[in-house]
């Protein structure tokens, strides 16, 4: 007879063996991703860099598309837990700006570019994988939202346009530059409109459109 609690700890452990597994496959599909593209994350592609059956893919997943998009969830995850650590300091517009800047560079580094722009091109061959990508971008544009509504305060520009509006914009450029500077191989033009960003943060500052802005000092008492 099973001792009192054994049950329940091998159900324990069992639970613990299938998580790690599937952690696994997921880091796998992200590395499959940077270095043999959509096309050539594969099911075996993927076992073979995890170092297991690929029978456990479709045990885990149900398909290669579903372990994928697992994929893409856990970047974009991990990049917005990084972002939003980042710009939880940030006392400026210039210093946003900053940030943003420091931030495309570690994405670009980390090759995270590279598993979107692959996710997006498999959307071109692939039915319902576009919605699925697409859906996965709207946290983002919730999260810019949510920085330019903190930016804008209760300036008169953030009466005049809808920050809703300015985010979609704002994540697309985003998008774009990671996209172009993926495919040209070449971060120079973008890093140089992060610049641009900055000059024009600047400007932001000395008029005070921006909610960032520390308050006035208050004046001592004579």
């Amino acid at each position: 007879m099973a001792k009192p609690g054994a049950s329940s700890r091998l159900v324990t452990e069992g639970a613990g063996r299938s998580a790690a597994t599937k952690q696994v496959l997921v880091e796998a599909a992200i590395e499959t991703l940077k270095a043999e593209g959509f096309a050539g994350a594969s099911a075996r592609a993927i076992a073979g860099r995890a170092g297991c059956n690929q029978a456990l893919i479709f045990y885990h997943f149900g398909s290669v598309v579903s372990l994928l998009l697992a994929a893409l969830d856990a970047v974009s995850a991990s990049r917005l837990e990084q972002y939003s650590a980042a710009v939880g300091h940030v006392g400026s517009p210039a210093e946003l700006v900053e940030v943003a800047a420091a931030i495309f560079r570690g994405d670009l580094d980390a090759g995270y570019v590279t598993v979107l722009v692959e996710m997006i091109a498999g959307a071109s061959s692939t039915p319902g994988l576009g919605a699925e990508v697409a859906a996965r971008i709207a946290p983002w544009r919730q999260f810019a939202q949510q920085i330019i509504d903190s930016a804008l305060g209760g300036s008169a520009l953030g009466s005049v346009v809808p920050s809703d509006e300015i985010a979609h914009g704002v994540v697309a450029l985003y998008l774009g530059l990671e996209l172009l500077s993926h495919l040209d191989a070449d971060r120079a033009a973008a890093l140089s409109l992060f610049d641009r960003a900055k000059q024009v943060a600047a400007v932001v500052e000395v008029l005070g459109v921006g909610g960032f802005l520390p308050a006035p000092t208050p004046r001592r008492a004579s």
